[in-house]
């Protein structure tokens, strides 16, 4: 006699799994588009927010966005970027200015980065460039660099004698000398930094804080946990050799695109150091990889806000266990995803086929739709690299931590990795807090990212909501990014802020920060911003054994936000795999600040969904489903009338 488990034991037909794969990527575009519409919840007295709701949501499709770089519209004639490299005449301050703008331009674009092709044209036709021509061009560049206030790598050419980074041209496509340079602002002040947020995701045993422990301090591992022991917070994750944390690592790079580490081997540099020393900072957050400790890699991926994510495989196991719902979150969550596939010096050459085999097919499938790219050298790295904002790639590497195989590949990667995500510096200011901390002689200090606007040390603010919903006001004291101290921190930046006359224990991870002015008076104090204890949201069903109907509980993630929420309202009489529904649910423990358009994920055991707040608060006179409702009423009736008649 099978037991109940067993009865129930994942989705019922082949067809019903495959439907909600496909499901998934689709959900998670819409998704995508319709945070567009996110917003602040209204505060009483205050004008509307920007990005109101009349605002038409911008539908975006990754794969148009190269129209927008070919330049198809002709309204004015465009000057041969040829001419203004090479022009030698009469007018060749005026082709150096063209040219200085024309940079400048990218490096607004690309927050302080930008890759410039030389020997191509913007439309990708050749200039068959000699290498007299070639040297002349990059002397010029190099001429304007100074003005720019930065300094730029040659990272690839082709058909260039004697230079250090020819990758060759066998396939002939491409005459005369051609090349990619990057160009990179020197920061003024730490604020100019170019910050990346990437989660780092895997099997338990996969070999992550290993690979961040070999990255960040250059050396190389012995194969026995030498290199992630700095990486552990706590004595049991040193002892198990298993992060249960979420960890944090810095990398910076200069702005000659040099990985920043300290002369001396084996030297690991302070945070400070790096940070003074970066001209870009790749942010890591380490998460754990055992079953145990689920909650606290969903709670990591969510509240990190990350950029990308990097998703690591064991050569010798392959994509198993907890691989595949990390792996499963992040297409959720719309984040770009590489792989790093570890310990390839350990494993047997047909294990690694079948792994890369294994992990092609998964990356294909109808769920996650992305392009497997294998980068074996140079410049598969650079044009992946420079192609990975489109998010249905995904680079795929293979390395050793022991041998050092393929590391600087890694590096190279992480150097040219183009900013990711978009964030509102004009909108209201919020802050999600994601850690406590109490400092002596600080006191309390909260952490997080900053979701949109600005704030300056010593602005008042709003911290909340407490149990009973309420926002307590304080000053900030200071903001430190990186442990380096700043004047102020801006939508899309990870930040700490030190807080006056708030004691750590009325503070916790889920709690906002926010402006304690109104928007139409800025001396009058804000009201209470609104927190809500309900709110309805549009769902998909990921994966559950059964169906789900109304009072089912699972612990539902919102940003920094992790609590059990109960379902009180759905659309039709139940729920299962694969399944679009209007779903209501409620707080269990206490009211939340949410926003239309948050993104929430929830899981209770194999359950899995995700979905988007559609409307905060729930008027139990509306419900979603009225036929229920009806039946529901008629049940109650009847049952009010038997307990009379048996009395």
């Amino acid at each position: 006699m099978a037991t109940r488990a067993e009865r129930y034991k994942g989705p019922q037909t082949a067809q019903e799994r495959r439907a909600g794969e496909s499901a998934l990527s689709d959900f998670a575009d819409y998704v995508q588009q319709q945070q567009a519409l996110r917003k602040p919840p209204p505060i009483a007295s205050t004008s509307t927010a920007k990005g109101s709701a009349k605002d038409p949501p911008k539908h975006e499709h990754a794969e148009l966005d190269i129209l927008d770089t070919l330049d198809l519209a002709d309204d004015k004639p465009r000057v041969r970027l040829k001419h203004l490299l090479l022009d030698d005449s009469e007018t060749k301050d005026e082709s150096r200015k063209q040219l200085q703008e024309i940079i400048e331009s990218r490096l607004d674009e690309g927050r302080g980065e930008c890759l410039f092709d030389v020997g191509l044209e913007d439309n990708g036709d050749g200039q068959l460039l000699t290498e007299q021509e070639w040297d002349a061009a990059l002397a010029r560049i190099q001429g304007l660099l100074d003005k720019l206030k930065a300094d730029w790598k040659v990272l690839m050419t082709k058909n260039v004698t004697n230079s250090p980074v020819d990758v060759g041209n066998e396939t002939k496509k491409e005459r005369g000398c051609v090349g990619k340079v990057m160009i990179r602002r020197r920061p003024v002040e730490i604020d100019d930094v170019i910050e990346t947020r990437i989660a780092v995701v895997g099997n338990v045993d996969a070999g992550k804080s290993t690979m961040l422990g070999v990255l960040v301090k250059g050396g190389l591992d012995d194969g026995r946990g030498k290199a992630r022991v700095n990486l552990f917070r706590h004595k049991h994750e040193v002892e198990s050799g298993r992060t249960s944390s979420v960890g944090m690592e810095i990398m910076g790079f200069d702005t000659k695109g040099e990985v920043v580490v300290s002369g001396v081997p084996g030297r690991k540099l302070s945070w400070e150091e790096i940070g003074k020393r970066s001209a870009k900072v790749i942010s890591f957050t380490d998460l754990a990889g055992h079953e145990r400790y689920l909650r606290t890699t969903v709670f990591g991926l969510l509240s990190s806000e990350p950029n990308y994510c990097l998703l690591m495989v064991a050569a010798n196991n392959g994509l198993i266990g907890m691989s595949k719902e990390h792996l499963g979150i992040a297409l959720a969550l719309n984040v770009p995803v590489m792989v790093v596939v570890t310990k390839i010096d350990i494993c047997p050459p047909h294990i690694l086929q079948q792994t890369v085999t294994q992990l092609t097919k998964i990356l294909k499938s109808p769920g996650a739709r992305k392009i497997p790219i294998f980068i074996k050298n140079r410049e598969d790295c650079i044009n992946t690299a420079t192609q990975f904002v489109s998010q249905r790639i995904c680079p795929i590497f293979q390395v050793s931590n022991v041998t050092g195989e393929s590391l600087n590949l890694v590096r190279e990667f992480l150097n040219i990795l183009p900013h990711h995500g978009k964030y509102d510096v004009d909108a209201p200011f919020e802050f999600h807090v994601n850690d406590t901390f109490s400092v002596p002689f600080v006191g309390t200090v909260v952490s997080g990212v900053v979701k949109s606007g600005v704030v300056h040390a010593g602005d008042t603010v709003l911290v909340g909501p407490d149990s009973l919903g309420q926002f307590t006001t304080t000053t900030v004291r200071s903001i430190e990014r990186k442990r380096i101290p700043v004047p102020a921190c801006s939508a899309g930046q990870s930040a700490s802020f030190a807080l006056r006359r708030v004691r750590r224990k009325d503070v916790r991870k889920g709690m906002v920060v926010l402006l304690a002015k109104s928007d139409t008076n800025p001396n009058a104090p804000a009201p209470q911003p609104k927190v809500y204890r309900e709110f309805i949201a549009e769902v998909l069903i990921l994966s559950h054994a059964t169906t789900i109907r109304t009072k089912y509980q699972a612990m539902l993630h919102v940003g920094p936000v992790s609590q059990t929420c109960a379902i009180i309202d759905i659309d039709r009489a139940y729920i299962r795999t694969g399944d679009r529904a209007t779903v209501a649910f409620r707080f269990v423990q206490r009211p939340e600040y949410l926003a239309v358009g948050d993104r929430i994920l929830f899981r209770e055991g194999r359950t899995k969904g995700l979905g988007i707040v559609k409307q905060v608060g729930y008027d139990p006179a509306k419900p979603l489903n009225p036929e229920v409702a009806k039946e529901q009423e008629k049940l109650e009736a009847a049952g009010k009338t038997a307990v009379k008649a048996g009395a």
